[in-house]
Parts: structure tokens; sequence; C-alpha cells
């Protein structure tokens, strides 16, 4: 197995049962619902990657997540699952994860009615990490060539919190993480 596939295996097997905030899923069932939702909606391989690990950045590190919604919740998780996945996966995967947390921003700011669909936990975070978007924001996120996929991405994010939705595991996506590090090894070479 690649390495970096096993780096994704094991920081899932490690933390994958940690809660974030007062959602009812693990960080496992929540990135399994999502790379769920993404194929059900015949997406690429590079998004179906993206929805799976979006969330990543929570649970790479030693440090505990916030065990409720008192606390400060913006962990910069976005940038921290970019940066570990932007050099072996590449913008189609690293971008939709970058831009989740800005996509929630500028559904909010856009759809004032989008909010109202924020679970607490979202919403919270969702002020933690800035709360809505300035006309520059919104402009720089509209300009970015994933911003599509971003806001897919976040749509799938917020209907992926199902606490009795075991469906899938963590081995019926390894082969869109191969096909996508495949891809990219070709380009490359």
């Amino acid at each position: 197995m690649d390495s970096i596939i096993q780096t994704i295996v094991d920081t899932f097997e490690n933390r994958g049962n940690e809660i974030y905030g007062d959602e009812a899923v693990t960080q496992m069932q929540h990135a399994l619902q999502c790379a769920q939702l993404a194929r059900q909606n015949n997406e690429s391989h590079s998004l179906v990657a993206a929805a799976l690990l979006h969330d990543i950045g929570h649970i790479l590190g030693e440090e505990a997540l916030p065990p409720d919604c008192s606390s400060d919740l913006d962990d910069r998780h976005e940038t921290v699952g970019h940066d570990f996945l932007s050099t072996h996966f590449g913008d189609a995967v690293a971008e939709p994860v970058r831009l989740h947390v800005d996509a929630k921003r500028y559904l909010c700011t856009k759809h004032p009615e989008y909010r109202d669909q924020l679970s607490p936990t979202s919403l919270k975070s969702f002020l933690d990490q800035g709360g809505e978007m300035d006309p520059s924001e919104l402009q720089e996120f509209e300009n970015n060539p994933f911003f599509e996929e971003a806001i897919r991405l976040r749509r799938w994010d917020d209907l992926a919190k199902d606490p009795e939705d075991n469906s899938s595991t963590l081995s019926d996506y390894l082969n869109e993480l191969r096909n996508v590090l495949s891809s990219r090894q070709e380009q490359s070479g």
C-alpha cells in the first residue's frame, strides 16, 4: 500500500472514532457518509477522495477535538488537510478540502436561509471561522477554479451526519485514492 494511503488509514484507525463539537457522528462516519454522497452523485475519483478526506485536518495532529460548542471550533483544519494532501493528490483533491470552510461562509452570505440548515456545531464553527464573507472574499472564492466542487462538497458535508448510517467502510474508498495517486504519477511521469 502506498505510504500516504497507509498514513490516511492509520489516522482514521487512531482518531476516526472521535466526535467533533456536538455532532452525533464520529469523524470516520462523517467522512464515509460524505464520500458516499459524492460517489452517489457520480463525481470524479478526485472529488470522492476530497469528500472522504475533507476533515482529515481535524485528526492529523495529536490535539484532541473540541468536546462541545463552547470551545473555539476554528482549528484551521481545512489548511492542515490541504497541506497534507496537496503534494500527493494535487489540487483536484486538496483545493475543495481547503475551500469547504469558505464554501460554508459563501453559502451563508449569498443564501441567508442556508444558515438555518446548519447543525449547531457547523453554525458555531461558521461564526468562529469568520462568519459572512465581505465582497472581496466572495469574489476571491468565486474566482477559484474549484469553487463549484467546494460548494458540492459543503452540501454533502452538511448531510453526512447520520449516526445510524454505517453502510460503508474506509476500504470501500481506497481504490478512489489509488486512482487519484496513479493519475498524478502518470501526469508527472
